[in-house]
């Protein structure tokens, strides 16, 4: 990100942590403060459930979206600093990333569409594994996966549930999305797929009545799905700031390494 001619507009939003609130009025009386529609950049203080939620509510502007971390998780946040605050996000790199567009049809016939930075996830309700089928660009692929659930992850969301899940980490231009089963019972050996960004990817809920199984983009729930498709938006861009040699791209590459 290149030296503004003018001096940036910034915008604070923060969680309801005690010391994101009081970082989000110590910025706000140090920098001043704009409000989310007349900003250049929106700096997000939290974790990065904040991060995530920020840019979900800023889709239709695509301000681009600084954070600092003062939650639990920082991943996708800068390090807490109030000094050259400016400077620093002057100086910054971008990431553009794209969402996966969840169309979920419940039992009862209503459809629910939402959108997911890291991951559309599928997960049994009750006590009794879940029944899928997956389909990817009309074809079957598994006629039966028998799991506490299946998710699909972005490159941005490949370190999160998907890594816990046991998915692959996936760098942020290698065009690829993780297909990862959470806990599969049948078939056993099956450890997911890497499918081209491009894939539609369709799942559907067997014996529904019987194993309900809810879906979910990132926070954005629908309960008891009869069957759900997922895509990539290309034309929905989403841009984070990281501090300057501390780009996502090579957070993603520095966690394949880490112990």
């Amino acid at each position: 990100m290149t030296q503004p001619s003018a001096p940036l507009s910034l915008a604070f939003v923060a969680s309801d942590r005690p010391e994101a609130q009081a970082a989000r009025r110590a910025l706000i009386q140090r920098y001043g403060a704009v409000s989310e529609a007349d900003a250049d950049v929106i700096v997000a203080l939290g974790g990065d459930g904040q991060m995530l939620e920020t840019l979900h509510a800023n889709l239709r502007r695509r301000t681009p979206v600084y954070g600092m971390n003062r939650g639990s998780v920082g991943f996708l946040m800068n390090d807490y600093d109030e000094d050259d605050l400016i400077e620093r996000i002057a100086a910054a790199e971008r990431t553009v990333i794209h969402p996966l567009q969840m169309d979920a049809w419940t039992e009862s016939g209503e459809v629910h569409t939402g959108l997911a930075i890291n991951e559309v996830s599928l997960l049994r309700q009750t006590r009794q594994s879940a029944k899928l089928r997956i389909t990817v660009d009309g074809r079957v692929r598994l006629d039966e996966l028998s799991c506490d659930g299946c998710l699909l992850a972005t490159p941005a969301g490949s370190t999160a549930y998907n890594l816990s899940a046991h998915g692959p980490i996936i760098p942020l231009d290698a065009h690829i999305l993780a297909l990862t089963p959470i806990s599969a019972f049948r078939p056993r050996r099956w450890r997911g797929a890497l499918l081209s960004h491009e894939a539609k990817v369709r799942f559907d809920v067997l014996e529904a009545d019987k194993r309900p199984v809810s879906a979910t983009a990132d926070n954005f729930e629908v309960r008891r799905v009869a069957s759900v498709e997922v895509r990539e938006r290309r034309d929905v861009h989403l841009t984070m700031l990281f501090d300057a040699g501390r780009s996502f791209g090579e957070r993603v590459m520095a966690e394949q390494f880490a112990n």
